[in-house]
């Protein structure tokens, strides 16, 4: 066996030069997490095929190394970053980007993993056409399959396994198996591309995909809404959907305490409303593929709007119609506001959205019990479920050590929406070495031994990532 000082060599050989990394400079953005995770890498090779990706895993099999398969590095569990023992190669798929074939009528893409999300959309634009799993980052297509990416119109569009129709994946045998089939329907057994959707990258190296995508919108249409509470915000969502469910692509909740610091911040953005925030604001899109001389998608919101102020006036305090840019900027802007007002312990979670109001009632009313120094900042995919549960604290204002405090806040956070409201701890995020023990805790025994078996059976030597899912 080659000892570690000249394993790059042999690497850069096989790979070429530029395809192998090792000086600590180098290797800073790919040990570090975009939220969470920091490790040392042994080297990062960087394939340009896949005959190079199973090359790299000869390599690491003969030289009993294990391996990470990194994206964009975009992910917030900690999922895309090596462990601490300097001996995992990271496999950065930043070079396997050729690949980008679209088939205009049956509206699918072909794409190699490591296609970037930014420049998938470019390319399709011209053709009118998007891939409309829509997030801030700019992740890699390997990536958000591995991560099972939502984003804030899953509740039209759905998550990247809905709009997932076939892969390319390497085994960690070296096995290429080639499931790059375009057909929407296949009913014959096993779907073999789920079991590398949302595994965060343990039972294969996801290299290729076949993607659906959808046409992109020729209009859209985006409203402010101002409301007392939770209860307000889940009837204007039903009345949307019952009048205008198939034009409705967003419902983004935002909080008062979330909201306010993007309008104080040091860096503040427009407050459209100009006066007091109401409790809750939600951010209501619509979208169509029809020009507006068909349908004027900002005339049918404002009218289903007015038509839900009549019944429900008390619920509203303000409606602002306005540009989809400038709205969502505001949401976006919304995590990096929060981090200027201290530390920031974020929770991606979900529960069934009628349970919304009082699963986030049941949170509040815990942490100002027990742990007042926390500072409620909730907002997100309510239209799907799903809410970011910030909460923002400075040390000096906590009686317990931060190394104390934060696990015992998450474990009973995540209690609370798992086994009292029938929720989930990761709701678009994944598992991750963040929330592996959330992962061992509430999942089940069946759950863990189907895991247990596929790993077995795709990767029985262990080598591939820092989860497990069993």
């Amino acid at each position: 066996m080659s000892t570690p000082a000249i394993l790059p060599e042999e690497l850069s050989a096989l790979l070429g030069p530029g395809a192998v990394l090792t000086e600590p400079a180098d290797l800073e953005k790919y040990e570090t997490g975009w939220r969470y995770g920091k490790g040392k890498a042994l080297l990062v090779a960087r394939p340009a095929s896949t005959a190079q990706v199973v090359q790299v895993l000869a390599f690491c099999r003969e030289h009993g190394l294990r391996l990470l398969a990194q994206g964009a590095n975009t992910g917030l569990v900690g999922a895309s970053v090596p462990d601490a023992s300097g001996r995992m190669v990271v496999l950065s798929l930043e070079r396997l980007n050729r690949r980008l074939e679209l088939d205009e009528l049956d509206r699918t893409v072909t794409v190699d993993a490591g296609v970037l999300l930014s420049a998938l959309n470019q390319a399709l634009a011209e053709h009118r056409l998007t891939f409309p799993v829509d997030l801030p980052a700019d992740p890699q297509i390997g990536g958000m399959i591995a991560a099972n990416t939502g984003g804030a119109r899953l509740l039209r569009y759905g998550d990247v396994r809905r709009n997932l129709l076939g892969v390319e994946v390497v085994l960690a045998d070296g096995t290429v198996v080639d499931a790059l089939t375009a057909l929407r329907k296949n009913n014959t057994g096993l779907d073999f591309k789920q079991l590398f959707t949302g595994t965060s990258g343990v039972f294969g190296i996801i290299t290729g995909a076949v993607l659906q995508v959808a046409p992109l919108p020729r209009q859209r249409a985006t409203a402010l809404v101002g409301l007392q509470d939770g209860a307000a915000a889940l009837a204007l969502l039903q009345a949307l959907e019952h009048g205008l469910s198939e034009l409705l692509a967003a419902y983004e909740m935002m909080s008062a305490d979330a909201l306010a610091p993007v309008f104080s911040g040091p860096s503040p953005l427009r407050n459209p409303f100009g006066a007091t925030l109401a409790p809750y604001t939600v951010l209501v899109e619509l979208a169509s593929t029809l020009p507006e001389t068909a349908l004027h998608l900002p005339d049918l919101l404002e009218s289903a709007l007015a038509e839900h102020l009549e019944t429900h006036g008390d619920d509203i305090t303000d409606v602002v119609m306005g540009r989809p840019d400038e709205f969502w900027a505001l949401r976006h802007h919304i995590s990096e506001s929060l981090r200027d007002l201290g530390k920031v312990l974020a929770f991606d979670v979900a529960v069934p959205r009628s349970r919304l109001p009082a699963f986030t009632a049941a949170v509040k009313a815990w942490l100002k019990a027990e742990h007042p120094c926390f500072r409620v900042c909730d907002f997100g995919h309510w239209g799907d479920g799903g809410t970011h549960l910030n909460l923002v604290w400075r040390e000096q204002d906590s009686p317990i050590p931060a190394a104390e405090l934060v696990p015992m806040v998450q474990q009973r956070i995540y209690d609370i929406a798992v086994r009292e409201f029938a929720g989930s701890y990761s709701a678009e995020h994944g598992v991750g070495p963040h929330n592996q023990a959330s992962f061992d805790a509430y999942t089940s025994g069946a759950q863990k031994a189907a895991g247990a078996a596929l790993k077995a059976t795709l990767d029985p030597g262990g080598m591939l990532g820092t989860v497990r899912l069993w």
